[in-house]
């Protein structure tokens, strides 16, 4: 080994060690910590995509591997826009927590999609189809309670009786959600009520929804399939999911205007700029209506 190969390795360990992590698979470990078990999967994955194109240490990729990568990509728009932006995302942390003397990742922007928003909000009479159809009690108000509080599904299934407490005009939950941050969501008496039925007699650090199964918390995967299932009974075309109950939440309450500050603090965005894209997904206006066509 020659002196410069000698005097870089023994800098790439001590920037290793200074980061605590020692291995690429640790450095993606300490990456995804605090991430939700839905947003660990999808950014494991990505990852583990890109580690497996490039089939070298990170610390010897290129930009020109990152840009391979990227046209290697296959699926929606969205889909690959979010595979990049995991792998931008670790190289970043490696560079700041100086396992990763560059960032051959900064160079590469992430790709354009269309945007689909606009198809992936329900319309107000579907999401009441919905809930109106569902028999099960629990399920009935998991439904509302995703819809009213506008929750991810992570919040939804981490919710524990401890995080909810009652007001003089409804209720309240506590959400700890992306970021890790929490959150206050005021609910209506209506929904508070009916959440409030099902928890009766449970212990504090007990959670919300409980599997039916082995009586734990329940999983994203059991949320998911209760969504599917209340949209086909309702006669909703699409591949519905939980997250299209959240869209039309804050679509909604836009509609009946809700001031955005207000949606952006309820849904937990990070700024009113995630909150506005709501209100260009579905205008109440356009100057097409203005013309003599």
């Amino acid at each position: 080994m020659n002196p410069s190969t000698a005097i870089a390795t023994v800098e790439r360990t001590q920037l290793a060690n200074t980061s605590g992590a020692a291995s690429d698979g640790q450095l993606v470990e300490l990456w995804l910590q605090g991430r939700s078990e839905h947003t660990r999967r999808a950014y494991a994955a990505d990852v583990g995509r890109f580690l497996a194109y490039v089939a070298k240490p990170l610390h010897t990729a290129s930009v020109a591997d990152v840009s391979g990568f990227a046209v290697s990509l296959t699926g929606s728009g969205s889909t690959r826009c979010r595979a990049l932006s995991a792998v931008k995302s670790l190289l970043t942390f490696g560079q700041r927590t100086g396992y990763l003397t560059f960032n051959v990742g900064a160079a590469i922007k992430l790709p354009r999609s269309k945007g689909t928003l606009a198809q992936r909000i329900l319309a107000e009479p579907d999401v009441q189809r919905m809930l109106a159809l569902e028999p099960g009690a629990r399920n009935r108000v998991l439904l509302r309670l995703l819809y009213a509080a506008g929750l991810r599904v992570s919040e939804l299934c981490g919710l524990t009786v401890a995080d909810l407490q009652a007001r003089d005009d409804g209720g309240q939950i506590t959400v700890f959600g992306k970021g890790s941050k929490t959150r206050a969501v005021l609910l209506p008496a209506t929904v508070w009520a009916e959440l409030a039925a099902i928890i009766a007699g449970r212990q504090p650090a007990e959670p919300v929804f409980t599997s039916r199964k082995h009586g734990g918390q329940l999983d994203a995967s059991a949320v998911h399939r209760i969504v599917r299932s209340a949209a086909k009974r309702a006669g909703i075309a699409g591949n519905v999911s939980p997250h299209w109950l959240r869209h039309a939440h804050a679509s909604h309450a836009l509609d009946r205007g809700a001031p955005a500050h207000l949606v952006q603090a309820t849904l937990g965005h990070s700024s009113l700029a995630v909150t506005s894209v709501y209100a260009h997904a579905r205008p109440s206006d356009s100057s097409a209506r203005y013309l003599a066509v």
